[in-house]
């Protein structure tokens, strides 16, 4: 028998507990480390940047188009795409659960490759970025300057040009989202000069690209070379220009009279941020904020360590006044979460020690079911890494839940062991064979049968499935290991520490009379308990009728409390964090964002400076899409220790939150903490698609909507229900006339063309600023595009060389659509949140 073979080889015995330690060990060192499992697919995102485009045209030209080329890619289970008057596009690919993120990255990569010749030619200059990195943020970096010796511009270019790089090449760090863009050259045109000077903004940037060239002249010397040649050097014709003096001074053209018509006759040149989408304070100071994707599979603890490693070195050469803040981190709460876990998994097992010397009265006996928990624990560590899991509150209160369970097997063996000694007066080892065989099979089908109460978990299906499936291998190979140890290791602990007993359980570790004198007041004391037990079951046995009938009471109970207690996918807990969601009128102004949201800064930092650490503001920037009538608000509060009392928890906090928000007229604000599991989403509760699966158009698609929250707001079972996404808002549509402009010698791409330009902006080419390629950006200064009689400013020129107003070739009509259009399964398509009811 297996106990025989390692009682005569105990050398070999502890070699194989040791490699069991030591393979746990060494996966405790390796294993990620997270609050729960990989709940989420492995998801593939595509993002790209159209400047200037409508939602409709973004979705026209660039959406649709990628979307189509991606059917077909295996194990794709869904696939969702949001694009915004912003100029954004992002896809999102969902896989099955397994699916390898490198392998669907890189099929990914290869069907975006056939449709790029067909996207808009500013969609290929920009480029599309591929990612596989988780949906949620692990934390946001954020840089601000407290003394005012740096603007936002200033905070934004140093994060985009000198960290963001830096942060994207650590370890682990899947995507690193800049809510900021670095400088550029703007080129801001005048339009009334330029019809002074009969010029275009065509023109303008036919000559930026001529005269802001890189050009390869050449060697003097070059080989192959005449014999005798004495020197060699590299020809420099032109560089990129680098100041704003520079481009200002690019001719436009010469005049007979030997004047230069230049840029700065038409154009105001300064170096400004390329994109002025996002607007960040932090406490009320200008910042900019870097945001963290972790890498799919990677350890969110090590990947944050290595951020914030990352940039401890890189603040020794920020500018003065510069420093590095973190308004947002999900780690705290889950290293707090898995310190406590570990803390609870080290007093059960001191519990179980105690509980076990209690009864066994007996310290030799008492030590080796304990040498036996380590054991198992950490080979249920490298069990684990076998099966590609990882440490998370689940796996660790499984291996609390097993403390209790796997030390069983060691104290039978322990207890045979001690009886086959005291009535046979056997010695150790031989009392050991003895019992062995006896109690090898009891050993093997107790741990085969807790093992099979565990087993259905493992085959649960979707997320739950993923959740417990983690909890369930871990009890049954922690129950396995058991037994295995109560076999191999057991067995020679017994043999070689136990001491012969004469008396029947003898108490031998209780040699001093104090310890003697407990264990014997125990034992009489717990004899009475038992000898009440045996009475009390005999009681009950006498009235079966009227304990049954108590025991139907007692399980009717069971069965109505079950149904009342509410339901959860998993428990809401204080993360240590808030999220506000802000949306302000549609059509509303960066401005008037930023007015709401000094007003939710100022109640979270004044009114609740008990809990509140800092607050970071985004306006132009919210979960539910990118407008200057959106923001979000990064709320981090207090340390744990500091909040123990109810009235500092983050719940009472949103429920003082929310009424005052409510009265903020102009505004929706909402106030939330971040979800249980970030992979599934932003805001706790679920979440909805509404697809227009019949073409039937936006219009109808927004009735349907309408009709849905109506209805949503009727059912008793829910609450909460709400758009995930933005209101139509006003647009204006410019109609070209064809025939007229045909009549009158203008191409529609060059009307096309001078609209783009003026009102969205035309990226050019680059230039070199503090020793990195930026780009150059052609558009109409800003008192000229805020209102539609702008239009009326702008000329183009005819095929004779004449100046033609636009507003003679186009007229214009105002319509409301989306900013943000949604797409899902290649079906558009809107979204909603939503809680179940409390009690449900």
């Amino acid at each position: 028998m297996m106990a025989r073979f390692f009682l005569n080889r105990p050398v070999f015995a502890w070699v194989i507990a040791i490699g069991m330690m030591l393979a746990g060990v060494l996966a405790i060192y390796n294993l990620p480390i997270s609050q729960y499992p990989p709940i989420a697919p492995p998801s593939i995102s595509i993002r790209g940047m159209y400047p200037g485009a409508s939602a409709k045209t973004v979705e026209d030209t660039v959406v649709q188009i990628i979307e189509q080329k991606m059917t077909g890619l295996d194990r794709m289970l869904y696939m969702s795409s949001k694009s915004d008057s912003a100029g954004t596009a992002r896809i999102e690919l969902t896989f099955a659960p397994g699916t390898d993120p490198d392998l669907a990255w890189a099929k990914v990569q290869n069907k975006l490759q056939l449709a790029m010749p067909m996207l808009p030619e500013a969609v290929q200059r920009q480029g599309l970025t591929v990612a596989k990195s988780t949906r949620n943020f692990l934390l946001i970096v954020g840089l601000t300057c407290e003394d005012g010796s740096l603007d936002q511009n200033d905070l934004a270019d140093y994060a985009v040009s000198q960290v963001q790089t830096s942060l994207a090449r650590v370890p682990g760090v899947g995507e690193v989202e800049a809510l900021a863009s670095q400088y550029a050259m703007r080129i801001w045109l005048d339009p009334n000069k330029m019809t002074n000077f009969s010029m275009t903004p065509g023109d303008v940037i036919q000559a930026i690209r001529a005269h802001n060239v890189q050009v390869s002249a050449g060697q003097f010397g070059g080989l192959p070379a005449v014999p005798g040649q004495r020197l060699n050097a590299s020809i420099i014709v032109q560089t990129l220009l680098k100041t704003p003096e520079e481009f200002g001074a690019i001719p436009l053209r010469n005049n007979p009279d030997g004047s230069v018509v230049r840029v700065r006759d038409v154009a105001r040149t300064e170096l400004g941020t390329e994109f002025s989408n996002y607007k960040l304070l932090f406490n009320g100071h200008p910042a900019a904020a870097l945001a963290i994707r972790q890498e799919a599979g990677a350890n969110a603890l090590d990947v944050a360590d290595a951020v914030k490693a990352k940039m401890d070195e890189l603040s020794r050469y920020f500018p003065s006044g510069m420093k590095v803040v973190y308004p947002y981190d999900t780690t705290p709460f889950v290293r707090v979460a898995i310190k406590e876990v570990v803390r609870t998994l080290i007093e059960a097992i001191v519990l179980v020690f105690l509980v076990m010397f209690l009864f066994l009265g007996n310290m030799r006996a008492t030590l080796i079911p304990t040498i036996a928990v380590p054991v198992v624990i950490l080979g249920t560590f490298g069990v684990l890494a076998a099966f590609g899991y990882s440490i998370n509150m689940l796996t660790m209160f499984a291996m609390i839940l097993a403390i209790g369970l796997l030390v069983d097997d060691a104290i039978v063996v322990v207890e045979n062991v001690e009886r086959v000694m005291s009535e046979e007066g056997l010695s150790p080892m031989e009392a050991t064979r003895k019992s062995m065989d006896e109690i090898t099979s009891a050993l093997i089908g107790i741990g085969l049968v807790l093992s099979a109460v565990f087993c259905p978990m493992m085959f649960f299906g979707g997320s739950t499935g993923i959740i417990y499936r983690q909890f369930s291998i871990t009890i049954i190979s922690s129950m396995l290991l058991s037994v295995l140890v109560a076999l191999i290791l057991t067995p020679v602990l017994c043999a070689h520490l136990l001491k012969p007993a004469h008396k029947e359980h003898e108490k031998a570790g209780a040699r001093s009379r104090p310890l003697r004198r407990f264990f014997l007041w125990f034992d009489r004391v717990f004899g009475r308990l038992r000898d009440g037990y045996q009475a009390g079951v005999g009681h009950v046995l006498g009235a079966r009728l009227r304990y049954l009938a108590v025991f139907v009471l007692i399980v009717g109970l069971m069965g109505f409390l079950f149904l009342r207690m509410p339901t959860a996918y998993l428990p809401d807990e204080d993360q240590g964090a808030l999220l506000a969601l802000i949306q302000t009128p549609p059509g509303s102004t960066l401005e008037q964002t930023m007015q709401v949201l000094d007003s939710v800064r100022s109640h979270f930092l004044e009114n609740e400076k008990e809990t509140v650490e800092s607050c970071l503001t985004v306006a132009g920037f919210s979960p539910a899409g990118l407008g200057q009538d959106q923001g979000l608000a990064y709320v981090k509060l207090k340390d744990w220790e500091l909040r123990d009392s109810p009235e500092l928890r983050v719940e009472a906090i949103v429920r003082r939150a929310n009424p005052k928000f409510a009265a903020i007229r102009n505004a929706t604000v909402y106030v939330f903490p971040p979800p249980a599991v970030t992979e599934l989403g932003t805001a706790k509760g679920f979440d909805y698609m509404l697809q227009d699966r019949g073409g039937l158009g936006h219009e109808k698609l927004m009735q349907a909507r309408l009709q849905l929250l109506v209805e949503a707001s009727r059912d008793p079972r829910l609450t909460s229900v709400r758009p995930n996404g933005m209101a139509d808002v006003i647009q204006h549509k410019v109609n070209i006339d064809w025939d007229k402009s045909g009549a009158l010698g203008v191409p529609v791409s060059s009307i096309q063309s001078a609209i783009s330009t003026a009102f969205g902006s035309a990226y050019v080419n680059d230039f070199i600023q503090g020793g990195r390629v930026k780009r150059v950006y052609v558009q109409a200064d800003a008192p000229f595009r805020m209102l539609p009689h702008d239009l009326d400013r702008l000329y183009v020129r005819n095929n004779a060389g004449g100046m033609v107003p636009v507003s003679a070739l186009a007229s214009g009509e105002w319509f409301y659509d989306s900013p943000q259009l949604e797409r899902y399964n290649g079906f558009p398509a809107l979204n909603f949140l939503g809680e179940p009811a409390p009690g449900r």
